[in-house]
């Protein structure tokens, strides 16, 4: 079944219990999309985002927010600024991971863009310690049973398309400590197939570690479609799958949300109007998950879904 029939088929079927735009304080005149999973930290809840002008392109910091109400979050002041792309968490034994995208520039014009990767534990104080592979997005990292770190990359070429079939592929390895964490390490993560079709490109956007020792893992999934004049829209959708970290065996791939799920809103440009850039999931009393993700590349949105992993373990 192609990916837009799967689209159609969750589309008609789909439990959506909330939907919610996610407002924030303190950055007027900015656009905040694409953060972070919210974290408990020190006994209060936080997130980064990606804090950009609706004008502009790959000119984006990531900020720090606390949680100030339902579905609202405010800057914390003084906190450090990044110059960076699309964050994202972990946490490893009592340090917090950060990651995010580091756009480079060659006299003015954009040149290309590497994974960069803070750790500590004081959150306004976090130490930059490696980097990742030249022009790849989307590695991501989840600590394993045996005490060891998974890390997830996705290598993306006109290269790849040509030998796969999908425009990226998603690939997982495993290190001792985040010492080992190298920019080579990831670039030769053995490649896990299966995951995309024809045309078809995506990446592993949170992981969780699976009491049944299996990573649970919320992501995107994107195709190319046009609108009614003709333009192209790149689809972007929310998606989980499993994998077993012994038997390298990803299962039971879905969708979980995409644009219509989310509140009406707008779009930085108009090839974005269907993109949903997945940030992760956070568990609730219910037993049910919130699900945040980008929209448009210029909001966050929030919608409540039924757990995702259902019948693979439960989150530790």
């Amino acid at each position: 079944m192609t990916l837009q029939a799967q689209r159609l088929e969750f589309e008609a079927a789909k439990k959506i219990y909330e939907s919610a735009t996610v407002v924030f304080h303190g950055v007027d005149g900015f656009d905040v999309y694409n953060i972070s999973i919210p974290f408990l930290w020190d006994g209060k809840r936080y997130l980064f985002g990606r804090v950009e002008r609706r004008d502009e392109w790959a000119r984006s910091w990531v900020r720090l927010f606390e949680e100030t109400g339902q579905d609202e979050w405010t800057v914390v002041k003084d906190s450090m600024i990044y110059t960076l792309e699309d964050p994202y968490i972990t946490v490893i034994g009592d340090e917090l991971v950060m990651g995010g995208t580091h756009v480079q520039y060659e006299r003015g014009k954009y040149s290309t863009f590497f994974g960069y990767f803070f750790r500590g534990t004081d959150l306004h104080d976090l130490y930059y310690f490696t980097t990742g592979p030249n022009k790849m997005k989307d590695i991501r990292l989840v600590p394993l049973s045996d005490g060891k770190i998974g890390v997830f990359s996705r290598p993306r070429s006109a290269e790849m398309r040509g030998k796969y079939g999908s425009e990226s592929m998603i690939g997982f390895t495993v290190v001792d400590t985040l010492e080992e964490l190298t920019a080579d390490v990831i670039e030769n993560a053995p490649y896990i197939y299966g995951i995309f079709g024809e045309g078809e490109w995506g990446g592993v956007n949170q992981a969780y570690l699976l009491d049944s020792g299996k990573i649970g893992v919320i992501g995107h999934i994107s195709y190319r479609d046009t609108d009614e004049r003709g333009g192209e829209v790149k689809v972007y959708l929310n998606m989980a799958f499993v994998f077993d970290p012994i038997t390298r065996e990803s299962s039971n791939l879905h969708l979980i949300g995409s644009r219509p799920c989310y509140p009406p809103g707008p779009a930085k440009t108009p090839h974005l109007v269907d993109c949903v850039f997945t940030s992760g999931i956070v568990m609730r009393p219910d037993g049910k998950a919130d699900l945040y993700s980008g929209i448009g590349d210029c909001q966050t949105g929030r919608i409540t879904i039924d757990y995702p992993f259902e019948g693979h373990g439960r989150m530790v």
